[in-house]
């Protein structure tokens, strides 16, 4: 009793970052029954202030009898990992490798699989998404077990790896990632894995406990075929009924939670949520308007409301049916989303500015951003779905009715979603193209496919409304428009060439994956140089013509106060 006593006053002076920055992302799942061409979609955005924005492609392995896996402290900083077991992408020269805080048995076969932040899709069609939630107790990394506490060896990052090298079942990750919470402990933020394969998806939430027994909390719950799940940084699952067959739990959940005091029997059913979280981190609506938002416009038809009780609100249901089968490039709107045309709209009013900036940089005057204590705020921005620090945005999906290497296909869009392209990925290619493996965010380069897109989204700014309506968005749709009509070109060489030789099928993709890439790439600098001089020093300058003088719309000359300017001598 003592031992608990000592580690609930440590989990109350824990701070809420621990070792982990927030990634503050916004995950969604569309089912395949819920598409429209029946893929199993899932999609992430890894908002990560300026982490490592690089996708990694990590080879197939295989490894001797009694081999073991090290897992590393995590990191979201450039490089988020160096290591020579992960494949090139990772062997950073100059640089030191990174902690291992343990080992775990290895198996003989590992898959292929894209790397980011977090696992994002391996060779069989296995996807997972992510996004970070506020816990009660968000402990650091713990090597060894000691001193009355528990050993804390995984966070959700290692997790997902680990699931994307040695499964093809959705079901089946996360009964493995919940072995190893179980058995090696789980440190860090609040987190929720989205995982899919071409049939199912589940959604797995996991925390860490102030026990030196039950030391870590999971649950798990599938989304039922024909609906769409959306999560953005609070947990998303809230009754768990022991004796449902679409929900698996950890052997620690009952027992822990009951021992820590922050559920019991006679407190009635279990709901997760309010058992392990604070609700809502940062600011009230953080995490639920963006719910909202994409809820209403799955399915308007539902008349969701934008305003609840609290954090704790049952009103968004945990999955939806859409009003209408959902396509790809859909998923990809949803994503570029600043709440237009509501009342949330940050591209309009005067904090937009005079040309319509949905982009509120966080400041001192602000909480952290994964503040999970309870104090009340001064003010707030509203947190639109795609916000200025996203590092990168993919849809990935997963159809069943071709073979793996050509089924698996991950969109993938670096930097700022409403700015980028999406870009396709086959996973059966044997690599990514450079650019896309490469990039400090410290050191600008015109190598990294990241300064190219964050480069035209931070330029934009000059001139938000006009430069994205004239110039990005309509290349953006143009590029994105032909990706998605090569395609099924792509798709067909490439299974008459698979069904002679799977091994010449994966060549042709990864050579089709790097052509189209770079060339998407060139497009983008072309983009960038001409946007730097068309905009520069406040006009509009155009080959051939002179500059142009912009200057602001009526509305916001008055806001700022134009009209008191000088205009006579007469004036006091």
């Amino acid at each position: 009793m003592k031992k608990t006593l000592c580690l609930l006053l440590a989990a109350l002076l824990t701070t809420a970052l621990a070792q982990i920055p927030a990634q503050a992302c916004t995950t969604m799942i569309v089912t395949k029954g819920a598409s429209a061409d029946g893929s199993m979609i899932v999609a992430h955005s890894d908002d990560d202030e300026l982490g490592d924005q690089r996708v990694i492609f990590v080879p197939a392995m295989d490894h001797e009898p009694g081999a073991e896996r090290p897992v590393y402290r995590e990191g979201f900083a450039y490089p988020r990992l160096v290591a020579k077991d992960r494949g090139p992408g990772y062997d950073t020269p100059g640089r030191a490798q990174s902690e291992i805080l343990g080992y775990i048995p290895q198996v003989r076969h590992t898959y292929a699989y894209f790397d980011g932040n977090y696992g994002i899709m391996n060779e069989r069609q296995l996807l997972i998404g992510e996004c970070t939630d506020g816990a009660k107790y968000e402990p650091k990394a713990r090597p060894r077990a000691g001193d009355n506490e528990p050993r804390r060896m995984f966070y959700s990052t290692q997790l997902s790896r680990v699931a994307l090298e040695r499964c093809e079942k959705a079901a089946d990750a996360v009964r493995l990632m919940g072995r190893l919470i179980d058995e090696y402990g789980y440190y860090g933020t609040g987190e929720t894995l989205l995982v899919a394969d071409v049939d199912e998806a589940w959604v797995l939430e996991m925390c860490a406990l102030p026990d030196e027994t039950h030391h870590s909390a999971w649950v798990a719950k599938r989304v039922p075929d024909g609906e769409f799940f959306v999560a953005a940084n609070e947990f998303r699952i809230r009754e768990i009924n022991k004796d449902d067959p679409d929900t698996l739990y950890s052997k620690h959940l009952f027992p822990g939670l009951k021992k820590v005091g922050w559920w019991g029997p006679k407190k009635g059913a279990l709901d997760w949520l309010r058992a392990v979280s604070n609700g809502e981190y940062n600011h009230p609506y953080y995490s639920l308007r963006r719910v909202w938002r994409v809820m209403d416009r799955v399915n308007p038809d539902l008349a969701l409301n934008p305003w609840v009780e609290d954090g704790f609100t049952t009103a968004y249901p945990f999955s939806i049916t859409p009003a209408k089968k959902i396509e790809v490039a859909e998923v990809f709107a949803l994503y570029r989303d600043h709440y237009e045309g509501t009342p949330f709209d940050l591209t309009a009013g005067l904090a937009a500015g005079p040309y319509g900036e949905p982009n509120r940089f966080a400041g001192p005057y602000e909480g952290g951003q994964n503040d999970v204590s309870d104090k009340k705020p001064a003010g707030a921005w509203e947190r639109p779905i795609s916000v200025y620090y996203q590092g990168y945005t993919y849809v990935c999906q997963a159809r069943g009715w071709l073979p793996d290497a050509i089924g698996g296909l991950a969109w993938f869009g670096v930097d700022v979603s409403y700015t980028t392209c999406f870009v396709p990925f086959y996973a059966g290619v044997n690599d990514l193209p450079r650019a896309w493996q490469i990039g400090d965010p410290q050191k600008f380069s015109r190598e990294p496919a990241f300064w190219a897109f964050n480069l035209v989204n931070n330029w934009a700014r000059l001139s938000f409304r006009r430069m994205t309506r004239n110039d990005i968005l309509p290349r953006q749709a143009e590029i994105e428009a032909a990706e998605a009509a090569k395609t099924p070109e792509i798709e067909a060489a490439a299974m008459a060439l698979y069904k002679k030789d799977p091994v010449q099928a994966r060549a042709f993709l990864t050579r089709f994956c790097a052509r189209n890439a770079d060339q998407v790439l060139r497009t983008w600098w072309d983009l960038a140089d001409g946007l730097i001089a068309k905009y520069s020093d406040g006009y509009v300058n155009l080959p051939g013509k002179a500059a142009r003088d912009v200057g602001y719309p009526a509305w916001w000359l008055k806001s700022a106060g134009y009209m008191d300017g000088p205009t006579g001598y007469g004036m006091r």
